[in-house]
């Protein structure tokens, strides 16, 4: 079942995302990964920024991800799944929801250029590698200039 969170499940998306992030140790530059990869200050912050849903299976979350109208366009943000649950349509139901409820045409989602099996994934739904990258990165996100260096943004426009 998708649902979205709130302040209550930050233990359970805590753990999604800092498990699932594990798979950047060793891909992403050094400097950029740190254990846990995102602290829970941190994950506060961001649940305050933007709204995160989860999938959830007899009472475990198994994959999380926030979606952050921003003017006119959506981004897609913090996509994880537990890693046992990888590979299993867990994160294409979360996203195609994300989709289908994005109040805005164009939607972008940023990640680490490095991640292929991300950029992989979100090709698979329909997003498209944009070479603006920069420029979208310093509009949309807010993030130290090292990980603009080692991302990028892929976008899709919604069908109407």
């Amino acid at each position: 079942m998708i649902r979205r969170c709130g302040f209550e499940d930050k233990g359970r998306i805590y753990k999604v995302v800092n498990e699932a992030a594990k798979a950047y140790k060793g891909v992403i530059p050094k400097d950029c990964y740190n254990e846990p990869y995102m602290p829970m200050d941190e994950l506060l912050k961001e649940m305050g920024a933007m709204t995160f849903y989860a999938y959830e299976a007899e009472g475990q979350l198994l994959g999380v991800m926030g979606i952050q109208p921003l003017g006119d366009v959506t981004l897609i943000r913090h996509s994880y799944v537990l890693p046992s649950y990888q590979r299993k349509g867990v994160g294409s139901l979360l996203l195609n929801h994300l989709i289908r409820t994005a109040p805005s045409r164009r939607i972008l989602v940023g990640m680490w250029k490095d991640a292929f099996w991300a950029v992989r994934f979100y090709e698979k739904h329909g997003f498209k590698l944009l070479s603006d990258k920069d420029l979208l990165l310093r509009r949309y996100w807010s993030i130290p200039e090292r990980q603009r260096e080692a991302s990028v943004v892929l976008g899709m426009e919604k069908a109407d």
